[in-house]
């Protein structure tokens, strides 16, 4: 890099942000998780989903590009996964319902959807060339889970350069303790704010 350092704080350009949904579909969140994983359901329908739908439509109204993730192997056996997913027993098929995102945050029509296999998306999809195609720098990363691929994508994101931003309230995962060490530990990678912060700024820069 060459002249300024960027200031991690600085408010988002919607022409160089990407708002990336991370892993909300109806495979992760659905009426099984309400009673397995009540911490997470309650705080991804209250807080999460309702704010991830906040900030998707800013970006939108603002010019951001909305990018998904959600798992789902690229064959029916998912042979391709990783090992991780292998052990962990992550599988979703291609076309499978549980692939989908779910209902209240679907994509828009022309919106980018990329199945992944790994953790961070950097690693099992054409994520980085998508961005730097589009002429993307900047990625506020929200969706599930706070300690695992949120935590992994910011992370990665930052060591190939670029700017990447966590709002606090747009992530979730299994126990307020798992997900506040998570933002505590990947802090040193990521500007982190609330979702009405970045709400505020996007509504700014178009006018």
């Amino acid at each position: 890099m060459t002249g300024p350092i960027p200031d991690r704080n600085r408010p988002l350009d919607p022409g160089r942000t990407a708002i990336l949904v991370i892993d909300v579909q109806k495979g992760i969140y659905n009426s099984a998780a309400a009673s397995d994983r009540p911490y997470f359901h309650r705080t991804a329908r209250d807080i999460v989903i309702p704010n991830i739908r906040r900030l998707v439509d800013a970006g939108r109204k603002s010019g951001c590009e909305v990018i998904y993730t959600v798992i789902q192997s690229l064959t029916r056996d998912g042979r391709d996964r990783s090992l991780d997913y292998k052990q962990t027993g992550f599988h979703f098929g291609p076309g499978s319902r549980e692939a989908e995102v779910i209902d209240e945050l679907a994509p828009a029509d022309d919106e980018i959807v990329l199945p992944k296999t790994s953790s961070s998306l950097f690693n099992s999809t054409v994520f980085e060339y998508v961005l730097r195609n589009i002429g993307l720098d900047t990625v506020v990363v929200t969706g599930f889970l706070t300690d695992q691929c949120v935590d992994h994508t910011v992370r990665d994101g930052a060591d190939r350069g670029f700017a990447m931003v966590c709002p606090v309230d747009g992530c979730t995962t299994d126990s307020a303790e798992r997900h506040d060490f998570a933002l505590r530990s990947f802090r040193g990678y990521c500007r982190q704010a609330t979702t009405d912060e970045l709400v505020a700024e996007l509504a700014a820069a178009s006018g």
